[in-house]
């Protein structure tokens, strides 16, 4: 049987977005590059927050106990050690290249403090959302170090580490059931060696979106080439089935997608439901000491 493959069709670029700066947890400095104005436009996620600074200053204070019910954080270290407990009875220790995937589901309670006093600390949160099936399901934990994480050569000078989904035939360390999670992440890290190109296959149906935070890129369509700075956020059209990034000697990137749920998003800091009456409860069952596992 012969196998036709589908020619890519790079997405290009429907706009780009600068993080806004602020503080969160005990202090801690970082950037929220996807806030709750473009929650719509890139359903499923929620937010991501990039951290880094090597004043102690800056991060020293941690996340300490902080409630969370109906979606789930992925954060991914690039330097430092930050330290994982929750209500659930879950404790790991995130370190450089490693990745914790936590499901608050029906709630929990977590905290993340840095275990250094000095030196880089650098990472990422995201937050994605929840099927409305699944907001009240059992909390649950991945604590993934970086040797764990798959990696592949799209050719001798571009890396990329498979966090979720799938590249170059590489499966990530976070695959799940389209039943359960119909969300279908895919989170790639895409490290440039030197002046080169990369190629993603990219669901048609997909909201993706790409973080720079090493050199810059440009995404190449055929409608257009566009720039992409230093620590920008570059949301993709949805019209293509794949992405096309030149990467400058040195460059990183997130690309990020994901199968939208178009559900209703109700949200309160750290509760994120899809009615205000669920959030109340949520509000009530936390201050009556039920996120415990």
């Amino acid at each position: 049987m012969e196998i036709i493959q589908t020619p890519l069709m790079g997405r290009s670029v429907e706009q780009q977005v600068v993080g806004q700066a602020t503080r969160d947890g005990d202090g801690v400095k970082l950037t929220r590059v996807l806030t709750q104005t473009h929650q719509r436009r890139l359903d499923p996620f929620l937010m991501l927050d990039h951290f880094g600074s090597d004043n102690p200053n800056d991060y020293g204070g941690g996340f300490p106990d902080h409630p969370h019910r109906g979606f789930e954080t992925v954060t991914y270290m690039i330097s430092g050690r930050m330290r994982h407990k929750d209500s659930a009875g879950n404790e790991g220790l995130l370190q450089n290249g490693g990745i914790q995937w936590m499901t608050a589901g029906s709630g929990v309670v977590h905290s993340e403090m840095p275990e250094q006093e000095e030196g880089l600390m650098e990472g990422f949160q995201l937050w994605l959302n929840l099927p409305s099936h699944q907001k009240m399901c059992k909390p649950a934990y991945l604590d993934i170090q970086s040797d764990r994480i798959p990696e592949t050569w799209s050719h001798e000078s571009v890396k990329v580490r498979v966090i979720a989904g799938e590249s170059n035939s590489t499966l990530g360390a976070v695959h799940r059931s389209p039943s359960l999670f119909p969300t279908q992440t895919l989170f790639l890290d895409i490290h440039f060696q030197k002046q080169s190109s990369f190629e993603q296959a990219l669901n048609p149906k997909h909201n993706a979106f790409l973080f720079v935070y090493r050199g810059s890129v440009s995404v190449v369509s055929e409608k257009e080439t566009t720039a992409i700075e230093l620590n920008r956020m570059a949301i993709l059209r949805n019209e293509g089935n794949g992405v096309l990034i030149q990467g400058s000697p040195g460059a990183r990137v997130l690309l990020i997608s994901g199968q939208a749920l178009n559900e209703p998003i109700a949200q309160y800091g750290p509760f994120v439901m899809n009615t205000r009456e669920e959030l109340m409860q949520a509000v009530d069952d936390f201050r009556a000491g039920l996120f415990k596992s």
